[in-house]
């Protein structure tokens, strides 16, 4: 065995990587670019490197514990090398079993910290493009916004 085989199955028990995180990763460490090559079509062949299955990785951690919206989930995906097709469709699956509104919602009490409502017009203008960032759509952060505004 390789040791660049054996260095890419010790990244891949640590987490899902994408191929190009795991020739990045390699690559970094030195190894011979034909000993990547190698080492990525054998972890390829046994099913141990998994673009489909590393997008879907990103996907849930994005929405489940960074509290991201679509957009932001399906550049961070892009961000790890994986084919915009692919992310799309992990954004798509992962999505499916959300509610958007209830995820802006967490994404905005995470950010209120314990309140309720947005003070003033300069918490609403910084609010807003925080949550614009973070993948939401403007329209439904302008209206869950003016919704908690504060009267």
């Amino acid at each position: 065995m390789s040791a660049a085989y054996l260095a890419a199955l010790r990244l891949l028990a640590r987490r899902e990587l994408s191929e190009a995180q795991v020739r990045q990763r390699l690559a970094r460490r030195q190894h011979d670019c034909s000993d990547i090559d190698a080492a990525v079509s054998r972890l390829t062949v046994e099913g141990s490197l998994d673009d489909a299955r590393a997008a879907a990785a990103i996907a849930r951690h994005e929405t489940t514990v960074s509290r991201r919206g679509r957009q932001r989930v399906i550049r961070q995906i892009e961000a790890a090398g994986i084919a915009p097709e692919l992310a799309r469709r992990a954004a798509d699956d992962v999505f499916a079993d959300l509610d958007p509104e209830a995820q802006l919602a967490a994404a905005l009490d995470r950010r209120l910290r314990g309140r309720s409502a947005v003070a003033d017009e300069r918490e609403h203008r910084r609010l807003y493009r925080y949550l614009v960032a973070q993948g939401f759509e403007p329209d439904r952060v302008h209206a869950i916004l003016t919704a908690r505004r504060a009267r």
